[in-house]
């Protein structure tokens, strides 16, 4: 790579996550072979894509995922320069890409490469966009597609869970932090000690959500009983550390590092299979629990989407799912 850009890269922080795209790109040389055949400006507009245009983690990753995918198809078909990408080449993908992935997947998979061209469109490295005007596979979705557990399944989780030991404490308080504050699992292991506080005589939590929106929210009392043990019996004072740490495989206790999505993953994985739970749960699943619990004891759809801070109550409703319980009891007068 040349002067200029290793001027450009060497800038970014290597330690920060909004960068790690870029950096793992930059190091490893591994452009797509149509961004790695452009001039220095193209490369550098494609790298800034990732580094500078996208805020969130996650997204960046899949769309990382997305333009890496799409413009290797491109070039083995054939393709051997950005300007010489066409919306039929978009389209195709796209059609082939719908053999195997789900709808939102593939839109997914088409926003990415989307918002690429139109970032390489803006910084004058390509004439036009050739995704703006593929259209993905149509997709409309009334309730979500995220395992929910009943009362007496996320009731039974909880209590089984052995306190006796920090890693159970932690698990406990993480667990019932998702179900009682309909919390986002990113959201939730973002937080620090100092995000758990005293207000009114009363514990609150302080969630950092997606698009940087700062959420506070009273205890329910039983995640306040279960956030107290955790902290007092393990002994988190660092305001500015982490509040849901991994364990020490050597001293079992905890750690200074945070937790993960995938180790929270594993975890409520291990925890439903010891209580026999068969339903394919996973961390989002708690949100979806809390919040069709909420409405089925009688709250309101707009105090559910505060609550769950959501924008709007539409996306509220993609978690209720009283209308399963519903739909069985209808199957069931089937009676032959």
């Amino acid at each position: 790579m040349n002067t200029e850009m290793d001027r450009a890269l060497g800038t970014l922080d290597g330690n920060c996550p909004m960068h790690e795209p870029a950096l793992r790109l930059a190091s490893g040389l591994k452009l797509p072979e149509l961004v790695a055949a452009a001039n220095e400006p193209a490369q550098l507009r494609f790298l800034e894509f990732f580094a500078v245009a996208i805020r969130n983690p996650h997204t960046r990753r899949a769309y990382a995922h997305a333009a890496g995918e799409f413009l290797a198809w491109s070039f083995a078909r054939g393709v051997v320069t950005l300007e010489g990408v066409r919306p039929l080449h978009v389209a195709a993908w796209i059609e082939e890409l719908g053999r195997s992935l789900s709808a939102p997947t593939v839109k997914q998979r088409l926003a990415g490469v989307r918002h690429l061209f139109d970032w390489l469109v803006v910084g004058q490295v390509i004439p036009f966009n050739p995704a703006s005007s593929v259209r993905g596979p149509a997709h409309s979705a009334r309730t979500g597609r995220t395992p929910v557990l009943d009362t007496g399944e996320a009731r039974a989780l909880l209590d089984a869970v052995d306190v006796s030991a920090e890693i159970g404490l932690r698990d406990r308080a993480l667990i019932g932090l998702m179900v009682y504050t309909f919390a986002r699992v990113g959201a939730a292991l973002s937080m620090k000690r100092e995000d758990v506080f005293v207000q009114g005589r009363r514990l609150w939590i302080r969630l950092q959500e997606k698009g940087g929106k700062r959420h506070e929210l009273p205890c329910h009392h039983q995640l306040e009983e279960y956030l107290h043990a955790y902290i007092e019996t393990c002994g988190i004072d660092d305001p500015k550390g982490p509040l849901f740490r991994t364990i020490s495989r050597t001293t079992k206790r905890l750690s200074e590092m945070p937790l993960t999505q995938p180790d929270a993953y594993a975890m409520v994985s291990r925890r439903a299979k010891a209580v026999g739970i068969e339903t394919k749960i996973g961390n989002h699943t708690f949100r979806a629990t809390g919040i069709t619990t909420f409405l089925t004891n009688g709250g309101t759809l707009e105090n559910a989407a505060s609550l769950a801070n959501h924008a709007s109550t539409r996306t509220t409703q993609l978690y209720d799912r009283r209308r399963d319980t519903i739909t069985l009891a209808e199957v069931e007068r089937v009676r032959i």
